[in-house]
């Protein structure tokens, strides 16, 4: 881990995703909403800060995916400029899990619809993805909708997130689009997927 991210789960006594609740005897519980519930298994983590994503990713021997890394597994290795994972049509509940009405994440492998042309599984939805990539222009980004939604934050201090969560509204989601958070934050819908290098 960063010598930053060890002192930040350090300082906040940083042991497990935000509103995961350990039980004795080895078992969870969540508080979502204001309810308490078991924890299920078979949902992709979320409300985990990017320290959080990265000093995971560094345990299992992996890493996060730079955001370049990020938008080739949603456009595919083909060339073909896919607006979506699976291609142009707009995202339907088959595709992914966006718009709010499942009130959280979907279990993995829900959408096949929503595969990618390389066959990466739930790149849009669920929950935003941190990648490794500061938040910075690069040749040919444009901002949207307006300037001020993105170009005023460029810089070190954030951190890129891709892929949209199950709160997102899905006009706004697709393979180019970036948000980005402070690396500390843990509660927005955020989670992660790890990469590792092709030896």
């Amino acid at each position: 881990m960063a010598p930053r991210g060890w002192e930040v789960v350090q300082a906040e006594g940083l042991r497990h995703p935000g509103f995961w609740l350990p039980q004795d005897g080895g078992t969870w519980l969540r508080r979502r909403f204001g309810q308490v519930e078991p924890l299920p298994w078979d949902e992709p983590v979320q409300h985990v800060c990017w320290y959080e994503a990265d000093a995971y990713a560094r345990w299992a021997g992996k890493r996060l995916p730079t955001e370049a890394e990020w938008e080739k597994a949603a456009r595919g290795s083909d060339g073909h400029p896919r607006e979506y994972p699976w291609g142009d049509a707009p995202p339907t509940r088959a595709h992914a899990n966006l718009g709010g009405g499942t009130w959280g994440p979907s279990p993995v492998g829900s959408h096949p619809q929503g595969v990618s042309h390389d066959g990466v599984w739930g790149l849009l939805g669920d929950v935003w993805e941190w990648t490794a990539s500061d938040f910075r222009p690069y040749a040919g980004f444009s901002a949207f909708p307006y300037p001020e939604y993105s170009e005023v934050f460029f810089g070190e201090a954030y951190k890129v997130l891709r892929g949209g969560a199950w709160a997102s509204a899905p006009v706004a989601v697709r393979n180019g689009f970036r948000n980005w958070d402070f690396p500390n934050r843990r509660q927005i819908f955020a989670g992660f997927r790890c990469a590792r290098d092709v030896r």
